[in-house]
Formats: C-alpha cells, structure tokens, sequence
C-alpha cells in the first residue's frame, strides 16, 4: 500500500482492511489450533481405546482370577504408566492386596492407607490423590464396582515423582481399568455360581436317579430271598427235596443279583473317583468267556448261547476281573431284554492287531438315536422303562474298555435284537510279571 516500504497509511481505509484482515488471520488461528487440539485427544482417545480393546480381549477368556488382575496390572503400568494395586476381600472381609504392579521410577515410593481403602470400598466413591477426599494421600483409590455391587478397590500412583501424579486427563483410563476388573470379576464370580449351581443340580439328579434305582433293585431280589427263607423256614416238613431246592436257587439268583449291583456301584465309585487300576496281565480271551458265562449260567433258563472263538486267538494284555465284569454286564443285558427260548451269539476275532468281542441278542432292541446315549450314567432305553435295572451296567463297560485304549459301541441288529461291539487292542509287548503292572487312569 502506498507509500511503498513505509509504516505511515495515506489513506484510512487501508486500516479498515488492514484491521479486517487480522481479525480473518486471528480467527482462523483459533480455529486452527482448537482443531490441532481435538485431533490430539482423538488420537489419545483412539490409542486409550485401543490399548483397553486389546486388554478386554486378553482377559475375557480367561477364567483365572488372579490371570486376570495381573494382566490388567501389567497392562496398566506397561501401556499407561501407571502403578496400580487391587484389593479384594477375603474371607472375614479384610481388604488384601490380590495384585500389585512395581513402580518405574524406583525413587518414587507409594503404600496402601488400609483407612482410605476401606472407606472407598463402603462408600463406592473415588478418594486420595486429585480428588476431593484425602487429597494429601499419594495414591487414588478408585473402587472396583459394578451397577449393582462393589468387589473392591484399585489403587493408582504415577511412575513418576510425586507432584505429577495421576493427571486429570487419565481420570478416564483409570476409570475404565476399574470397570474392567469389576467386569471380568463379575464374570468370574458368577461363572463359578454357575458352575456350583450346575454340579448341584447334578449331583441332586444323579442321587435321586440313584437312590430310585438301587431302592428298587435291592428291593425286588431281598423281598426274594426273605420269601424264600421264609417259607423253607416255616414250611420244611412239607416242602420235598425238588422244592428246597428251587427255593434254594432263588436265594442264589436274588444273592447274585445284588451281587452284580454292589459290584457296579463300586466299579462306578472307583472310576468316578479316579482310583481305577488296571491290573494287567496276559490272558487267554477263552477263559475269560468261559467265566463270564458260568456268572451267568443261572439266569439263561431257556436261552441258548452260541459261542464262536477262533482256535488261533492271540493271548491279550487285560484286566481279567474287569474284562469278565464287562462281558457279564453285556451278557446279562442281553439276557434281561431277550425273550426266553432266544438265542444270544458270541463272535471273538483278531484283526491287525484288535480283538473285537460281538455280543448279538435277539430282544427289544434299541432306537438309533439313542446308541450313544445307552452307555450315559443312569440312562434306561425307552424300548426298557418296564425292566427292571440301575442303568449303570453300559456305563462301567465304556469306562472299562476305555481305560484300556479300547472302545465299544452298539447298534439295532437287522431284524431283532442289539449288536454291542468291543475293540481292545492286543499289546505285543514283553510279558508282563506274574503279579501284573498297575495302571492309574
């Protein structure tokens, strides 16, 4: 503007504009440095967010809750700097320190007021440093509580010296760790009441299908033997040698029932306590067939048994006991739910390496849909809620076989009748010793 290069105006209105031009030049300097300013806090914003996004997603799996509040401790002095130490109570409701993270600046020493902890975790409300309560302490304590319950309270410092302290800016990040280890508590807490309510309602279910069962399964075979007793007590002038003896075999079948029973219950208890041996030593597959149907002989009546064993059978690394307690469950089922005058069939093979037992009868049968439900603690078929039985013979074979790295399975036969399988490996390992091996399961 003339006069050029000089600091006096010649005409007044080039003030105006000069005037126009500073309040245009100031306003977006404003403008500019507020902008400058917000896009510094999204960028905070964004990297607080992201950081609390990735902590969420490391603890959310977890079920530990000592895994948890060390990761969020970590987390917090790692990506925040920040010292940070949760309480919980214990048992009698003492505040105690469940995680504690170290301070950077080791010149820079901050204790827990148990008096200010105690009083953020009556009220719910934040006190110490930067607040209005106990302002003079050199920590914030912020409590750890969700809408509806306070778990406990988070203790936070500064890595450095005090007189920085927690900024009010890191309000927001301290607040949010503090919901974040209310949330995950929470979760942890109401999953084991979940799971204690589950195990409950279990274990409710499986002592009524238990007391049900062996109420009536002691019931039937003692009402039995007091009837036998009772009448070759009170009746032995009369009674002839053929009717002693008939009352006689009936004491035996309803003594050998229980005894099947007893013996489930306990096979059950040993497998559901993890205290299953197995006991193995070589075996001849013959003889183990040969004493599961002498157990049996008494309850065929009627029913024929074919048995097909190869002459060439290797001999099989068992559990004897075990093993004849399976095949007696398996021929006794086959027995319970076949009608007299039918025949159950005994198949033994060997092939590459596996003995499979096929045990066929020609009863009620099974629906498929229930093959793998049939070998499930105290399940009964619904082709058999009419015949009597525990529902636990199925289950202590699959345990059984199992722990001998075999399997079992059964399907409808063609026709008539259930198919139940074994497969059993035959280990060709050296001989074992004469009193067996012990195997934990």
């Amino acid at each position: 503007m003339p006069p050029i290069h000089r600091f006096t105006v010649s005409d007044l209105r080039y003030c105006l504009s000069f005037a126009v031009y500073l309040a245009v030049a100031v306003l977006t300097a404003s403008l500019a440095g507020q902008l400058r300013q917000r896009v510094k806090e999204a960028s905070e914003r964004e990297a607080i967010t992201s950081a609390l996004y990735t902590l969420s997603t490391q603890v959310a799996a977890s079920g530990n809750l000592d895994s948890v509040l060390n990761e969020i401790i970590c987390h917090a002095s790692n990506t925040f700097g920040l010292y940070a130490a949760i309480l919980l109570p214990d048992a009698s409701g003492k505040l105690v320190v469940r995680a504690q993270g170290s301070l950077q600046n080791k010149d820079h020493s901050a204790t827990v007021e148990p008096r200010i902890s105690r009083w953020v975790y009556e009220h719910g409300q934040m006190a110490g440093f930067g607040t209005n309560t106990n302002r003079d302490a050199s920590l914030l304590y912020v409590p750890v509580k969700t809408e509806s319950k306070t778990y406990g309270v988070m203790c936070i410092g500064a890595a450095q010296p005090l007189g920085i302290g927690v900024a009010n800016s890191r309000i927001r990040i301290v607040q949010a760790l503090a919901g974040l280890a209310a949330v995950c508590i929470a979760r942890i807490h109401f999953e084991e009441q979940a799971k204690i309510a589950h195990l409950t309602a279990e274990s409710e279910r499986l002592r009524t299908a238990l007391l049900d069962s062996i109420s009536h399964e002691l019931r039937t075979p003692l009402a039995t033997i007091l009837g036998a007793v009772t009448g070759m007590t009170e009746s032995a002038n009369v009674l002839s040698v053929e009717d002693q003896q008939e009352l006689l075999l009936t004491v035996r079948e309803g003594a050998m029932r229980m005894n099947r029973l007893v013996t489930n219950l306990l096979g059950m208890v040993r497998m559901e306590s993890g205290m299953l041996r197995l006991k193995k030593q070589w075996c001849d597959v013959a003889d183990i067939v040969g004493v599961a149907l002498r157990q049996v002989q008494d309850s065929l009546q009627n029913r024929h048994v074919d048995i097909h064993l190869p002459n060439n059978l290797p001999a099989v690394a068992v559990d004897d006991v075990l093993i004849e307690q399976v095949l007696v469950n398996l021929l006794s089922n086959a027995i319970k739910f076949s009608p007299d005058d039918s025949s159950i069939r005994l198949d033994c093979m060997e092939y590459d390496g596996i003995l499979t037992i096929r045990i066929r009868d020609e009863g009620i049968g099974i629906n498929p849909n229930e093959v793998e439900k049939i070998f499930d603690k105290f399940y009964r078929s619904n082709n058999g809620k009419n015949i009597p039985g525990t529902g636990l013979g199925l289950a202590i074979c699959k345990g059984v076989i199992e722990a001998h790295g075999g399997e079992i399975f059964a399907r409808p036969a063609e026709g008539v009748g259930t198919i139940v399988t074994i497969r059993l490996p035959i280990d060709d390992s050296p001989e074992f010793p004469d009193d067996g091996v012990d195997i934990e399961q």
